[in-house]
């Protein structure tokens, strides 16, 4: 059933956020059971799935989404249903002959790339996952173009929820035969948690659509199929196909990384075991936390896709121009308070999660540009909906180019040193935001209200001197974990209602959040 803009972006922000939570709880839970051996052979093989499951889907989600809302905003239901079997026929094809492939070639490919044997069965054992999980990105992205996004929100909750029931029993069952047999039901653990929401998916489109049998069920006769599938197939990679190089560009620059800045370092005078601990330091410290709020945008563009693709297809350039506004209101009104509590506190937050707190002088500088970072992903899946997938690789190619050179040039420098990779990445964030964005103003004219922006940022500055003056006065002997979260949450109440006595916030925006927007919009005059 379609749902509105706003509602499926809250469905899927609350859902990010349980999410996350969810995943930190897996992942501790996890460390503590498998301990640090096991985690290292675990992370061996996750951030290759994950990779794999990148190539497997061929951003046939983002494609599919687009798509089916292009089709069902012509009610042409025909049309949605060949989608949908071509993109499942595409992705399924692919991640079952990928994983064929690895299979007979598992023992090769793993002493060729890692050093510890044992990823062999790891690795095996992971393999089932790639055809689950890329059938069930596909499902989501069919709902996403639907504009129902409770199917995608609640696969992600089962899943993260069937993940901690199995790594807990698994992992303590197994235990007693040793780390790595251990290892191997905490792999276990993202199988069965993928093939829950698999399930879920599927009873899902059966709940919707009367019959499983439709989901594969070939969509009119076989010579109509393939008169009409070809240029089907050519709709799909026209944005497939440039959303799957952005992210094959991401990846490639994210392996780069953490062999480009050690030996920069080492180039700047620095010793190898000081290089380590800085590029630690910099990519496993401050830079989880910089991400740590961008599950919210995520989610958002999410949405962002398959709304604007229909407005655009529809030709309402106003619609159009109102939900790429909406996205960046909304994100600029959850961003901007994680913004500044990130630069006010980013010192005693670093002490408090890693007992190190001159890792907070590195997330202090790029605090400031995590607004631009939330604006990335909103700005992105606008564009995508514009049929710019193009568009954004370009940008995303630009951007990863000048941080990979400015990354290399500024850290060799002794003057610069890990503070080089610094600016380097805010360079890249701001850069291509900034070419989203001006994608956008060259290609569909878009603008913004300056002065609900300037009153966020009047709000931003004063919750940060707030909270400033409440950590260095009112709260400064008392324990780290009680100052952060007295003076955080008095921040988010004098956000809130400055919001509100601005008129940035109403009565209208709360009423829209899903199930309590009602009971809460009571509280709040009209804007």
């Amino acid at each position: 059933m379609k749902k509105s803009f706003f509602y499926g972006t809250m469905v899927l922000i609350v859902a990010g956020a349980i999410t996350k939570v969810f995943g930190f709880a897996h992942r501790i839970i996890l460390s503590r059971l498998i301990g640090s051996e096991g985690m290292g052979l675990y992370q061996m093989i996750v951030p290759l799935l994950y990779f794999l499951i990148t190539i497997t889907t061929f951003g046939l989600p983002v494609a599919i989404a687009k798509q089916v809302a292009e089709a069902e905003a012509a009610k042409d239901r025909q049309q949605t249903r060949r989608f949908l079997y071509l993109a499942l026929a595409i992705t399924t094809g692919l991640s079952t002959l990928v994983s064929l492939l690895l299979a007979v070639g598992a023992r090769f490919f793993t002493e060729l790339f890692f050093t510890d044997s044992r990823t062999h069965l790891l690795l095996l054992t992971a393999l089932p996952i790639l055809p689950i999980a890329s059938v069930s990105a596909v499902l989501r992205g069919y709902f996403q173009g639907k504009q129902n996004m409770v199917p995608t929100a609640l696969s992600q909750l089962i899943e993260q929820i069937v993940r901690i029931l199995i790594v807990i029993g698994m992992t303590l069952t197994l235990a007693p035969y040793g780390i790595f047999i251990a290892t191997i039901g905490a792999v276990c653990s993202i199988l069965l948690g993928e093939l829950a929401g698999l399930l879920y998916m599927i009873w899902n489109y059966k709940k919707n659509k009367r019959e499983l049998g439709d989901l594969f069920k070939r969509p009119g006769s076989r010579r109509e199929l393939f008169q009409k599938s070809s240029p089907a197939i050519m709709q799909l990679l026209h944005v497939s196909l440039p959303v799957t190089m952005s992210r094959v560009v991401g990846s490639i620059a994210y392996v780069m990384e953490p062999m480009l800045v050690p030996y920069a370092l080492i180039l700047a005078g620095y010793k190898t075991i000081q290089a380590t601990s800085l590029y630690g330091q910099f990519s496993g410290m401050a830079v989880p936390l910089l991400l740590f709020p961008t599950f919210l945008t995520y989610s958002l563009s999410i949405s962002m896709v398959p709304a604007v693709a229909e407005a655009a297809f529809e030709k309402n350039s106003r619609m159009v121009h109102r939900r790429i506004y909406q996205a960046m209101r909304i994100t600029l009104v959850i961003g901007a308070p994680c913004a500044v509590l990130l630069y006010v506190f980013a010192e005693p937050l670093c002490q408090l999660l890693y007992k190190q707190a001159e890792v907070g002088l590195l997330l202090k500088q790029l605090a400031p540009f995590s607004v631009f970072l939330f604006f990335q992903a909103p700005l992105a899946a606008a564009l995508q909906g514009l049929d710019q997938a193009h568009v954004v690789f370009r940008n995303t190619l630009i951007g990863t180019i000048v941080k990979i050179a400015s990354m290399f040039i500024l850290t060799s420098r002794p003057e610069f040193g890990i503070n080089g990779a610094i600016i380097a990445l805010n360079l890249n964030i701001t850069l291509v935001t900034m070419l989203h964005f001006a994608s956008l103003v060259k290609g569909i004219g878009f603008t913004i209200q300056v002065g609900e922006f300037v009153k966020i940022g009047f709000a931003m500055l004063a919750i940060g001197y707030c909270s400033t003056y409440m950590s260095e006065h009112w709260f400064k002997d008392t324990s780290l974990l009680h100052m952060l979260t007295i003076c955080s949450s008095a921040s988010m109440l004098l956000y809130l209602v400055l919001l509100v006595s601005m008129k940035v916030l109403g009565k209208q925006d709360v009423a829209r959040i899903p199930w309590i927007g009602q009971q809460l919009s009571m509280f709040f005059p009209r804007r």
